[in-house]
């Protein structure tokens, strides 16, 4: 029974990193470009959803929504104003101006909201489930988080393929120049795509707050790196293939603590990356681009 809660455990938290590293592998797909920053915007939604339901009072569901609302916008707002810019240059220029976005959203919460963890309430109003007289326990967090996964996957996909936006987003990743040559709005469809990976970024960190209800300034940071090795451990640039990764990451992780070591967990999932590239640069589901020279 230990083994199953904790590859219920594992899924659910995969499921969290899997929704982060979708932001990550629809914006490198798209503009190609890493959006280091991307952690921190989870940090943002968590606590946007933390004033809207604790100090005023809302339905979680409405501090949900807020929370993707302010997400979306600032998503478009660092494109424009930190991105954009940079678009065409070197992608060290660009590297290093998402860590400083990086950074300055850390301080400017360090500065507005103090250091001082603060206690998440969990939006999720589903009962724990207890099975077999009580030896396994499922948390209403952990099915809501796998479950929201799956929809979100299921709706990505099928908005990829199906709408107009979606059609226009697979363009621009194939070509930017041609795409723009056939009446294609570059600059609009990578701010959408920004708006979109940051909406998702908002629904994880309320996830991930509401399964582990500590938030600070520092939330997003190594939940948003594990989510970009979950990107490159399932072939950045694929949809699916951030799913597979973030799921494979989190059930890593949480087997890692359970029957190796807490100590070395993080070690543990970075070292599965690093042989998972060795076999297989391009990730598990990531293809060969060849470049002409």
């Amino acid at each position: 029974m230990n083994m199953l809660a904790n590859l219920i455990n594992g899924l659910s938290l995969g499921s969290v990193y899997a929704i982060i590293a979708l932001g990550y592998t629809m914006v490198y797909g798209i503009a190609k470009m890493l959006n280091f920053a991307h952690g921190d915007v989870i940090m943002v939604g968590g606590y946007m959803c933390f004033f809207a339901t604790g100090y005023f009072g809302m339905p979680p569901v409405v501090g949900v929504v807020i929370s993707v609302a302010v997400c979306t916008a600032l998503g478009i707002v660092i494109e424009r104003l930190a991105y954009k810019p940079l678009r065409g240059t070197t992608s060290l220029a660009v590297l290093i101006t998402a860590i400083g976005v990086s950074y300055f959203l850390q301080n400017a919460a360090l500065l507005l909201w103090g250091s001082d963890p603060k206690v998440f309430n969990s939006v999720v109003s589903l009962p724990t489930i207890r099975l077999f007289d009580d030896q396994l326990t499922i948390t209403g967090e952990a099915v809501v988080t796998i479950v929201v996964c799956i929809i979100i996957m299921i709706g990505l996909t099928w908005f990829t393929k199906n709408t107009r936006s979606g059609k226009a987003m697979r363009a621009v990743s194939e070509d930017q120049g041609a795409a723009q040559l056939m009446g294609i709005n570059v600059n609009s469809t990578i701010s959408l795509t920004f708006a979109i990976g940051s909406g998702l970024a908002a629904i994880a960190g309320v996830l991930l707050c509401s399964a582990y209800p500590t938030l600070m300034p520092t939330t997003g940071s190594m939940p948003g790196i594990k989510a970009f090795v979950a990107a490159v451990l399932g072939g950045i640039g694929s949809i699916p293939g951030a799913m597979l990764g973030g799921v494979l990451l989190g059930v890593i992780e949480i087997f890692s603590k359970a029957y190796i070591s807490t100590q070395l967990s993080d070690a543990i999932v970075f070292a599965v990356l690093i042989i998972v590239l060795l076999i297989k640069p391009t990730g598990l589901l990531g293809k060969k681009i060849r470049e002409k020279v």
